[in-house]
């Protein structure tokens, strides 16, 4: 749990770093290979909205789990659905008139998701109307903007429920802004990557290979082949940014960003330990001219629910933004779920 949220939001900050300008602080103690210390630089690194709208979804769970234990059913995608509306709030958006307004919770009060950190237009745009988006009644239906696959890693955190379960749930949550198959087949696949590296025996390669299955049952032939080229890209380990964006696509769309951030934790798996190979693998995933946040984010997420905590290099968590919100309502979280 801890390592999952914690981890993203590591691969993102360092992404979004690495992509802006007025980063040049942080892209240089990052090192041109992601080996250096983050050790001297003022923080905090900010993470984007790929972060802000995970913790978010965390906390669309945790309501409908919050009015489970109450013994209150509630729809879960309805919760999500609230639960973005109030981020839409955040990033200085009024939702329809014909919208629901949601009571505010804890988290709308934390003022670092009050920052605008580059919020995808889809998922701007997707909730700006009266109504929610589904599957059957799809809002931008020709978007794979890839924000539903960097705000999925929750649902495979969610404890004793079955995959296809988690599946369900994340494809139901992607279709409230995006509409395109791939957006949200692909946001499903990691979800349930992630719910499967959540067992003790877990392993990277076992769960890769069951999310390319995954990609291959869903029907969406660009998911398909972009999930089986990043694990056969990944048998030759790290490649030049030019010939991963060949194979790979620059992760600005839903199946790339989850198949460069599966080819980064696979490609850099001989590393060494757990935290070497946390350093290595974001490394690689956000050293390129794509979107290095979003490649950054699934890798962070993959790799922090593999090892936990522990394996997060000290030097970068210590100068997160954030740090201690995403702790608190990971706390919450596990409370809610009695984990």
């Amino acid at each position: 749990m801890f390592g999952c949220l914690l981890g993203g939001a590591l691969g993102d900050a360092l992404g979004h770093a690495a992509g802006s300008s007025g980063s040049a602080e942080v892209r240089h103690a990052f090192g041109p290979d992601g080996t250096g210390t983050l050790s001297g630089v003022a923080g905090p690194v900010p993470f984007s909205a790929a972060t802000q709208m995970t913790l978010y979804t965390l906390d669309g769970l945790l309501e409908a789990l919050e009015w489970a234990n109450a013994g209150v059913g509630a729809d879960e995608t309805a919760c999500l659905w609230l639960a973005y509306l109030r981020w839409l709030k955040t990033q200085g958006v009024s939702p329809d008139p014909g919208a629901p307004n949601p009571p505010l919770r804890w988290i709308d009060a934390q003022p670092v998701l009050h920052q605008r950190r580059a919020p995808g237009n889809t998922s701007l745009s997707g909730l700006s109307g009266p109504d929610m988006g589904t599957k059957f009644r799809p809002v931008n239906p020709d978007s794979k903007e890839s924000g539903t696959v960097t705000r999925s890693a929750p649902f495979g955190l969610l404890p004793y429920v079955e995959p296809g379960m988690v599946y369900r749930l994340s494809e139901d949550a992607a279709s409230l802004t995006h509409g395109h198959p791939s957006a949200r087949h692909s946001a499903a696949v990691f979800s349930a990557l992630i719910h499967d590296l959540l067992s003790p025996a877990a392993s990277l390669q076992q769960a890769a290979e069951a999310a390319v299955l995954r990609a291959a049952e869903s029907g969406v032939p660009e998911l398909s082949a972009r999930m089986a080229a990043a694990i056969e890209l990944a048998r030759s380990g790290p490649v030049s940014p030019e010939e991963l964006t060949a194979a790979l696509g620059e992760g600005r769309v839903a199946e790339e960003a989850l198949a460069r951030g599966l080819y980064a934790a696979l490609a850099t798996s001989g590393a060494g330990s757990p935290q070497e190979h946390f350093r290595a693998a974001v490394a690689l995933a956000v050293h390129h001219d794509g979107a290095a946040g979003s490649t950054g984010s699934v890798t962070g997420n993959i790799l922090g629910t593999l090892y936990g905590a522990a394996a997060l290099p000290g030097d970068w968590l210590a100068v997160l933004e954030g740090r201690d919100l995403i702790e608190e309502l990971a706390r919450q979280f596990v409370a809610a779920t009695g984990a």
